[in-house]
């Protein structure tokens, strides 16, 4: 789950920039807080992530234990090239890690959050940036 400033900021990023689907979204006006969740290829085949905008609430302190979220892509350095062509914020190209042979990327979404583009293995199950 990620916090967000503008849910609806980050639905267009998750979606229009990463290529993901608003799998379902909801409203709690009591509690005052809004919900998304975005994935890839649809429920339950693959992971979602919640967005959740506490309403009032426009930006978030990064915490110490935050690191990054990971997803699996077919082609890092064309994901990169989709993200920038739509807009998006590459902070890492495109190449191997360090001290091993796989090739991963960095992009920030809106509220600054970290993801990490790690090239699958061929094979590997799971959809990702195409």
């Amino acid at each position: 789950m990620l916090r967000v400033g503008n849910l609806q900021r980050s639905i267009d990023f998750y979606t229009n920039v990463i290529g993901m689907k608003l799998l379902r979204r909801s409203e709690n006006p009591e509690y005052r807080y809004s919900l998304a969740f975005v994935g890839f290829e649809g429920n339950p085949a693959q992971a979602e992530i919640e967005l959740t905008y506490n309403h009032g609430v426009d930006h978030y302190d990064m915490g110490t234990a935050y690191g990054h979220i990971a997803l699996g892509v077919p082609d890092v350095r064309a994901a990169c090239e989709k993200i920038k062509a739509s807009g998006g914020n590459v902070t890492r190209e495109a190449g191997p890690v360090k001290g091993g042979s796989t090739v991963i990327a960095f992009v920030t979404d809106p509220d600054g959050y970290k993801i990490e583009l790690i090239q699958r293995i061929e094979g590997a199950a799971g959809a990702g940036l195409r």
